[in-house]
């Protein structure tokens, strides 16, 4: 039975990571709210909202930090990409609770800039009366352009309150009983002579009657369909346009502000953290790039290992590495960050006695389950009366909503806290720009020749390969504050594209005059550092 919010601000005097494992089911947005108010309490910690979505409900931002928080690397943690992962958005806030309770170190170094739920809207659905996964916003949306939004949606055919599937004799169909399990509906394979038995759709009506099923969704735009990178142009949940919602475009508008970002971690379906993304110098060398860059991969190779070290699951059938108009995509592509992506818990692989797994997700799923003496992950197949299938059988039935992407709530706080060590990892591995190896030299007639190497501590250099050739990312600069007319020789200002990992370079400068002058050098997603040399 799920807490009440009463009950979760009794148990507040916990402190923060107390009061985030006090209950037993996933939050409620109000609760959520409260959460994040809690976390803003802290001194290091400013909460805005962004904008409200169509539905009323506030996209929030933490920024957390102490000291010149522009001037310092950043990381960005974004959860709720995707509306029905309802793990993500509670990863992002657990994390944000961690961080000002127990890492108060970690904010000296490093920013931290974190978007709990980017689809509120969405979200509301799993504490509905009536539960499926939800991607789309509260936008009225004619998906189908029939003139009339939301005209065929889902419907509830067997009054559980559970949006499963349908499945539809027939002998034309595409899909036939998985030999793996009898429960489960797999695509028949053509090729091996396999013909299907059965249509396949989600519990729905054809409510507009043009012959499809839960085309027109009662729901609007997905954020995570609707972003610029390969945009998925007159697909349903997408719109006509990418950022067109009110949430895209205020998170949007708000990194573009912020310089000092060099890496996102996001709670998303994409996964290059288990499975580094994979580079294609073909699609490297397009005129639209569409794979990651050589010297990027590396780096997603190297995060990937820390990341395998720190999280012990192992990720099942974990091949998703982004999809057309997603966010993860978008932050490396379009705006040259490092890029990096996890749903943050997969359903564990099931093998029998014998060692032997399961080739499709949902029978490995059932198989875990069975085994764990799961009994409510799954609705029974059932015949129903279906009025646009008169004189056929229909059956609905199929695994429950969110089972399997959402881990029970009593796992929640292992996995949260392993992910908030990766990402405490990661920023410890942020470029640090230092100053070695000054010198002042007098070359007599009033000349001092001032030499200096500049070197990024960190394996990972201050720019990605495609945040340096996309231009975005500001370089590093280099000043020294002499007077234009005394700089005998070197510039005033030094301007670099990047500086790789363990990599230096070296300045000099001959300048007239005594006394001091001082060097600053940095960008803000890389830090800044200066010097002062005495004449």
């Amino acid at each position: 039975m799920k807490k009440t919010l009463l009950s979760w601000l009794l148990v507040g005097g916990m402190g923060l990571s107390g009061a985030a494992f006090a209950q037993s089911d996933y939050p409620t947005l109000s609760q959520l709210n409260q959460r994040l108010q809690r976390v803003a309490s802290n001194a290091s910690a400013e909460l805005t909202s962004l904008t409200k979505t169509e539905g009323g409900k506030d996209i929030w931002v933490l920024k957390i930090g102490t000291g010149k928080l522009d001037e310092k690397p950043a990381i960005a943690v974004v959860g709720g990409v995707e509306g029905y992962e309802v793990l993500s958005v509670e990863l992002a806030v657990q994390f944000a609770e961690k961080l000002v309770s127990d890492h108060a170190e970690a904010l000296e170094a490093t920013t931290f800039y974190i978007f709990p739920n980017m689809s509120p809207d969405a979200y509301e659905q799993y504490h509905a009366s009536l539960k499926y996964e939800r991607r789309g916003n509260a936008v009225a949306i004619d998906h189908d352009r029939d003139g009339i939004p939301g005209g065929s949606g889902y419907s509830d055919l067997n009054g559980d309150g559970l949006i499963t599937m349908m499945r539809v004799e027939d002998p034309t169909g595409d899909y036939l009983i998985s030999p793996e399990d009898d429960r489960v509906l797999v695509k028949a394979d053509k090729s091996k002579g396999e013909s299907g038995k059965y249509a396949l759709y989600k519990e729905s009506k054809d409510e507009d009657k043009d012959g499809e099923f839960a085309e027109d969704l009662k729901e609007g735009i997905a954020f995570n369909k609707s972003l610029t990178y390969k945009f998925p142009v007159f697909e349903p949940l997408a719109g006509d346009m990418p950022v067109t919602q009110k949430e895209s475009r205020a998170m949007l508008d708000y990194l573009f502000e912020q310089w000092n970002i060099f890496a996102f971690v996001t709670f998303s379906p994409a996964n290059n953290l288990s499975s580094p993304l994979k580079y294609n110098a073909g699609n490297a060398k397009k005129r639209i790039v569409t794979s990651i860059l050589e010297e990027d991969q590396a780096l997603n190779a190297m995060i990937s290992d820390v990341y395998k070290k720190t999280v012990k699951q192992k990720a099942y059938q974990q091949d998703n590495q982004g999809t057309d108009g997603d966010f993860f995509q978008w932050a490396y592509f379009h705006f040259g960050r490092l890029s990096f992506g996890t749903p943050g818990y997969w359903v564990p692989e099931y093998k029998d006695s014998t060692g032997k797994g399961k080739s499709n997700a949902e029978a490995n799923y059932l198989a875990w389950a069975d085994s764990l003496g799961m009994q409510d992950v799954f609705v029974p197949w059932a015949e129903i009366q279906h009025p646009d299938f008169p004189g056929k059988k229909v059956e609905v039935g199929g695994i429950k909503p969110f089972m399997m992407t959402t881990p029970s709530f009593d796992k929640v706080e292992e996995i949260a806290v392993q992910h908030t060590d990766f990402i405490l990892k990661l920023a410890e591995m942020q470029p640090k720009l230092e100053i070695h190896n000054v010198k002042s030299e007098s070359l007599g007639n009033g000349l001092t020749r001032v030499t200096m190497d500049l070197f990024n501590n960190s394996a990972i250099p201050t720019h990605s390969e495609m945040g340096e050739n996309s231009r975005w990312l500001r370089k590093v600069r280099i000043d020294i504050d002499a007077d234009a007319e005394k700089i005998v020789s070197g510039n005033k200002i030094e301007l670099m594209d990047s500086l790789g990992a363990y990599e230096k370079a070296s300045f000099s400068w001959i300048i007239r005059g005594s006394g001091n002058v001082t060097v600053k050098a940095g960008a803000s997603h890389a830090g800044f550092t200066s010097t002062t040399v005495k004449l």
